[in-house]
């Protein structure tokens, strides 16, 4: 069986080969390599003339760090480690890693903790294991089919008057306890109901109807016009009458019917009285409560400036033990995307909620009836002692709609953006202290250092401290002077520098297209 090898796998084969030791001959690397030697001989002579390159239109699929084998992390290790943090940079540049990946794997090489086997094995183990299921998946249908496919046909001979469409037809008794027997036989014998029953030419509902207790014949036998519990007209007046009387004009049904009970007095059932008030027009809600209403949007705000619009929640940080969490506290100001706070507790409560809203207002020396905070309809978001905080504080609060996480968008666009970090821990927080330092170390590289899409790639701090306006407009004077200098190289306007101005938080339908930046 021939073995087919990558374009990247022969390119560090030659590779090799070319950079071996003079005292070393081709055959040795080829053996190293688990190669044939002819095969090593003729990729060395394509690449010395440039015919082992791949072709253009037809470039090799990019691979993950998690890819690399076991020889190619040992081999970039000891290419980069005579190299300075510059030119590591770079290297990490060229072939697709992070700087993080490197030190993770010069540590696993150091203790000796590298995985044995490389992605390539782990890929043939999992396409085996793919196909052994799917095997026995067919096989069992297989079976199933055979077994079904015997029982129809032992079906079709028992019962050959049966076969013909039996919709709307009439059955006596005798006739429907001789073919729920069938069906019973062949469902033990491996058919299914549905097939047993298009084979009887009667559907699945039907047999279920048949199968109830007392409905062994045919209804439509004795059936009668007018049902026999129906009310007579003098009836219903009677309680008509009775539901206007003085004495009940203020009772509900639901309280009428055990009233009369307990004077000996039954007109019906509460369901009836409804019925009939609904029929005479006499259902209108007339409760000092609101009827139910649908749960709408809420109210559409509008930030132009920092400390005007915070959007908090809390998130799960995975622990080393499997259900137990820890939480990530986080309050975001959507205008500058500045986290203004945050805290790691290992519980949910209102009363940390609220110490944390108090140390930012603190802090960001918030005046009353200068904030709004919004958030989901949590219990530590709506918990009293978080409200009475709010509202010794002067903070207004804002909620979604129950069960709708798109009424807090910046909230959760910043969660994804945190876990979905190169350098987010792979494996859960080992204690709360290792989840705080990481989430330290995040926010302070999120509010000084991360480019902000959604704020024309100004950090959050910048933008929070009002530098916005003054970075933009340089950046708009260079590209102004570069295409001044060579005007050629612009086939229209320059890129759009303009800062963004005001910030929406659940607008309305106008309002959509302007929000959709919203995401970190």
């Amino acid at each position: 069986m021939s073995v087919k090898f990558s374009r990247a796998f022969k390119a560090e084969s030659v590779r090799k080969a070319l950079n071996r030791d003079p005292t070393t001959s081709i055959e040795v690397v080829a053996e190293g390599l688990g190669i044939p030697k002819s095969n090593l001989y003729r990729w060395v002579e394509l690449a010395q003339k440039q015919e082992l390159e791949p072709r253009r239109g037809a470039p090799e699929k990019e691979r993950s760090p998690n890819d690399w084998s076991l020889e190619e992390r040992l081999n970039f290790v000891i290419r980069c480690e005579t190299l300075n943090s510059e030119q590591v940079n770079a290297n990490c540049r060229e072939v697709g890693v992070y700087p993080h990946h490197l030190e993770r794997w010069k540590h696993s090489f150091f203790t000796g903790d590298a995985t044995t086997m490389n992605s390539e094995e782990r890929a043939e183990r999992k396409k085996l294991k793919q196909e052994n299921q799917a095997l026995k998946k067919e096989l069992r249908r297989k079976d199933k089919a055979l077994a079904e496919a015997a029982a129809l046909l032992i079906l079709q001979k028992k019962v050959q008057e049966f076969v013909e469409s039996r919709r709307g037809r009439l059955t006596v008794k005798n006739e429907r306890t001789e073919i729920l027997k069938l069906i019973n036989e062949a469902r033990e014998a491996g058919s299914r109901q549905s097939q047993a029953c298009e084979t009887l030419g009667i559907s699945a509902k039907t047999l279920q109807r048949w199968s109830q207790e007392g409905n062994c014949g045919d209804g439509r036998l004795d059936a009668k016009s007018v049902p026999p519990n129906k009310l007579t007209e003098i009836e219903r007046q009677r309680i008509i009458t009775m539901v206007n009387k003085d004495i009940y004009a203020d009772l509900s049904p639901a309280k009428l019917v055990p009233t009369l009970a307990d004077q000996g007095i039954y007109l019906g059932s509460e369901s009836t009285v409804y019925r009939i008030l609904k029929s005479e027009g006499q259902l209108k809600h007339r409760q000092k409560a609101k009827p139910a209403k649908r749960n709408n949007a809420p109210m559409p705000l509008i930030a132009n400036r920092p400390n005007q619009i915070y959007s908090w929640d809390i998130t799960y940080l995975a622990t080393d033990i499997r259900g137990v969490f820890y939480y990530l506290y986080l309050i975001l100001d959507i205008y500058s995307r500045k986290i203004v706070g945050w805290q790691v507790y290992d519980t949910e409560s209102s009363a940390l909620a609220a110490d944390l809203i108090t140390d930012v207002c603190k802090r960001e020396k918030i005046k009353r009836k200068e904030l709004t905070l919004h958030s989901d309809n949590g219990s530590p978001m709506k918990g009293a002692t978080m409200l009475a905080t709010l509202q010794e504080l002067g903070v207004m609060p804002s909620f979604n709609r129950p069960a709708v996480s798109n009424d807090n968008p910046y909230s959760e666009s910043m969660f994804r953006t945190l876990k979905y970090r190169p350098n987010y821990p792979e494996k859960p927080f080992s204690s709360l202290a290792a989840a705080r330092a990481w989430i330290e170390s995040f926010v302070q590289w999120y509010n000084y250092e991360h480019l902000h899409s959604a704020i024309q790639f100004i950090t959050p701090a910048q933008r929070h401290a009002g530098q916005d306006a003054k970075i933009l407009a340089y950046r708009k004077e260079v590209l102004l002077g570069a295409r001044a200098k060579n005007p050629n190289r612009w086939s229209g306007e320059i890129r759009n520098w303009e800062m963004v101005g005001e910030v929406y938080l659940n607008p309305a339908k106008q309002k959509t297209d302007t929000a959709k930046g919203a995401a970190a």
